[in-house]
């Protein structure tokens, strides 16, 4: 099958990976003219936020929750004919515990930022004086800084040296990285938690601080509409195509399917696949090498959800909770959410997410979903919440790059007309869908940056492929 027509001379662009940042890529090289194809290994579109059917029930492979700072993915949503009201439950931010328990309560307001920040410090019930004014001290010192360290270390270390309280670290900011960057904070990088804590409750508006809780399957809010758009528009979308080789031809680049299909010869390629799986691409490349090793070295985290089903009309009083974590006693829960609250179908639902989750995934399935059922039943002080009719423990052994102090990550060009796209390329943020949108647009930008070289010039140019720091900028 032959690429997708598009105007006379129009970017002949594949675009590797079918996930949020190969999507948006996509999305956005359309919208320049460029004629697209996209390619996608599984049968969905999705990558890692992708669904699964469990017993008859679509599910996603975990449960997500996006943290202010998400104005592009929002944006791409809406071209794609996803509506915000029908996709998510806005909810201001808060980190509220199961009552009764030894956590705290806070919530903000709907009120103008930052007054609702203030108002649910003030409000915050289960701190202390000396809690509260920690928060308002680091707060108010991060905003002198910049929101930025000029020498990156541990988000641990940050909030020693800012005499955080030990009750305020282990209610609010452990949870709150551990959340956002998928890394526990004796390894996270402060710079990227501070441009988390900047774009969320620093920012001036406060619809940046609200909580989006999925209503629809990930596929749903973004890269299924994407791909609809995408054929309605005349590109070509490729499920069940694995991009198995990439090489130089001439001025432009040679796509090699798996399957036994032919290789299809375009202008330009944006590589939007895990890491790993651009790096084993590139390694074939010997101009590549050194962007390959990089790839390479990048280390991951696992995330894993528990879902527990119990009986119909089951209900948690909010659509989430922050739970107390404490491996050393078998206390592996981290949030947990009333999946009924969210979609009516999955009545009696309720899902239980473990972040940096290495010491978890190495427990037996049924001993980890056991602890968890055990967990749930005793903080709510609701016996029956420790035996579900039955429980699936889904584990995403590499979720997210390790979010550590100084990491340099590859930018998004690399060689002449192929380029990267994913959560783990040069950002302020870390490993989030809002970060792979935004490495899709900057991709789709440095290919038409390519594209509007002379042809004679495209396979002469060089594009800059030193890696950028990971500072905030």
């Amino acid at each position: 099958m032959s690429a997708p027509e598009g105007k006379p001379g129009a970017l002949r662009v594949a675009v590797a990976g079918g996930g949020w940042a190969g999507c948006a890529a996509a999305l956005e090289l359309a919208r320049q003219g460029c004629a697209v194809t996209l390619f996608e290994a599984a049968r969905s579109l999705g990558g890692r936020a992708r669904g699964v059917e469990v017993r008859g029930m679509a599910l996603d492979n975990g449960q997500h929750i996006l943290l202010g700072a998400y104005r592009e993915s929002l944006r791409l949503m809406r071209r794609v004919g996803v509506p915000e009201n029908t996709a998510f439950l806005r909810l201001p931010v808060q980190m509220r515990y199961p009552a009764g328990g030894d956590g705290m309560d806070f919530a903000a307001p709907r009120l103008p930022a930052p007054l609702h920040l203030a108002v649910a410090l003030l409000r915050a019930r289960g701190l202390a004086r000396a809690d509260k004014l920690a928060l308002a001290r680091l707060n108010s010192a991060a905003r002198w800084m910049g929101w930025r360290l000029n020498d990156d270390c541990t988000v641990l270390e940050l909030l020693e040296r800012f005499d955080q309280t030990e009750r305020l670290t282990r209610l609010m900011w452990r949870p709150l990285c551990i959340a956002a960057l998928n890394t526990p904070p004796e390894r996270a990088s402060a710079n990227v938690f501070l441009a988390v804590l900047r774009d969320s409750l620093g920012a001036g508006r406060r619809a940046a601080s609200d909580m989006l809780l999925p209503r629809l399957p990930m596929g749903a809010l973004f890269p299924e509409p994407a791909g609809a758009w995408l054929a309605r528009h005349g590109h070509a979308v490729r499920l069940g195509v694995k991009v198995a080789g990439i090489r130089r031809d001439g001025d432009g680049w040679l796509v090699e399917p798996g399957a036994d299909l032919p290789a299809e010869r375009f202008d330009a390629v944006v590589l939007a696949t895990p890491a790993p799986v651009s790096a084993a691409l590139l390694a074939a490349l010997p101009e590549a090498a050194a962007l390959a090793g990089q790839l390479e070295a990048l280390t991951h985290e696992p995330i894993a959800t528990c879902y527990l089903q119990y009986a119909p009309g089951t209900r948690l009083a909010l659509p989430f909770y922050a739970l107390l974590d404490d491996p050393a006693t078998g206390r592996w829960g981290q949030f947990v959410f009333d999946r009924a609250q969210l979609d009516a179908a999955h009545d009696g639902l309720l899902a239980v997410v473990v972040s940096a989750a290495f010491e978890a995934a190495r427990l037996p399935r049924e001993r980890l979903a056991g602890a968890i059922a055990s967990q749930l039943a005793h903080d709510f002080g609701r016996p029956e919440l420790a035996a579900p009719s039955w429980t699936q423990l889904i584990t995403e052994k590499r979720a997210t790059f390790s979010c550590t102090p100084g990491l340099v990550r590859p930018s998004n060009t690399s060689l002449p007309g192929l380029v990267l796209a994913g959560d783990y390329t040069a950002s302020d943020y870390p490993a989030t869908l809002e970060t792979a949108v935004r490495s899709g647009q900057a991709a789709a930008t440095a290919i038409r940056a390519y594209g509007a070289l002379p042809r004679e010039k495209r396979s002469l140019s060089h594009t800059h492929g030193a890696a950028s720091s990971d500072s905030v900028r």
